[in-house]
């Protein structure tokens, strides 16, 4: 059996919308998964500082590809950075505070968060069951830091209309209120090859699973991409599969699949 590098988005993947939490059967996956040799890593929009409800699978993850690919580590070391021009950081902080929209800056060590409206508070806390927010930091001492993602909570025509003004930026939305917007070449799936490479793994045995806007990039650079039965359609279209929802075993079902782990009658 060849062994793959899987590399799994959170929320609407690995973590319900509905319970926020990790369901039973992906926790049986993945540990069968490791027993047979292959690595688990995550491929996440959030900065290290909100990734808080991986409890349960922690043991099992060999490494991260965060803030959108910007950031990924292994263990203490970091295999890439890539960050926003200040100027471009500082030219959305000033829109947002001009504007009074919400903004989440992401430095390279701390979060900083504008929330005029609540909405970052209200979706952040209620939708997405996020802690430590509580842990941001003032906006100026942020912006003093390598800046490595911008969350907007602008509407995508708004969107369309900002990113014309910050032409060495990307954007990846993967919720109708916000959009994540990382340096220009920083996506999930530049994350995963850079990963992929430092550890000297063929990219043909990558394997990537979401549900997303901002996964699209990784479905399409992965070996396999699975999309996730409660993927946007425009995901499914460019995925290798399309498994159940994350709510019906999606993970265990697709692992089964492609024969990573053995189907049996009792899962």
């Amino acid at each position: 059996m060849k062994k793959y590098a899987l590399f799994f988005d959170i929320d609407g993947t690995l973590v319900s919308f509905k319970t926020h939490q990790i369901p039973p059967s992906t926790i049986l996956a993945l540990t069968r998964a490791k027993a047979n040799g292959h690595k688990v890593f995550i491929a996440t929009g959030r900065p290290p500082l909100i990734i808080t409800n991986l409890g349960a699978i922690e043991h099992l993850i060999d490494g991260y590809v965060t803030i959108n690919g910007a950031l990924c580590f292994i263990g203490e070391k970091v295999v890439r950075c890539k960050d926003i021009p200040p100027k471009e950081a500082r030219l959305v902080v000033r829109d947002a505070q001009e504007k009074s929209y919400g903004l989440i800056v992401v430095g390279e060590t701390d979060v900083a968060v504008l929330d005029p409206q609540g909405e970052v508070n209200r979706i952040f806390r209620n939708e997405l069951a996020v802690e430590n927010l509580h842990e941001a930091k003032p906006i100026e001492d942020v912006l003093e830091q390598r800046i490595l993602q911008l969350t907007p909570f602008f509407t995508e025509e708004y969107e369309h209309e900002l990113m014309k003004r910050i032409p060495g930026c990307t954007s990846g939305r993967w919720h109708p209120a916000f959009t994540d917007i990382t340096a220009m070449g920083a996506d999930k799936g530049k994350g995963i090859l850079a990963v992929a490479t430092h550890l000297g793994l063929d990219p043909q045995y990558t394997m990537s699973f979401g549900d997303g806007g901002n996964d699209t990039s990784m479905i399409r650079s992965a070996g396999i991409g699975v999309a996730m039965g409660n993927a946007l359609d425009s995901l499914k279209q460019e995925a290798t599969y399309t498994t159940t929802s994350v709510d019906e075993d999606g993970i265990l079902n697709a692992l089964c699949h492609f024969h990573l782990i053995e189907t049996t009658q009792n899962q």
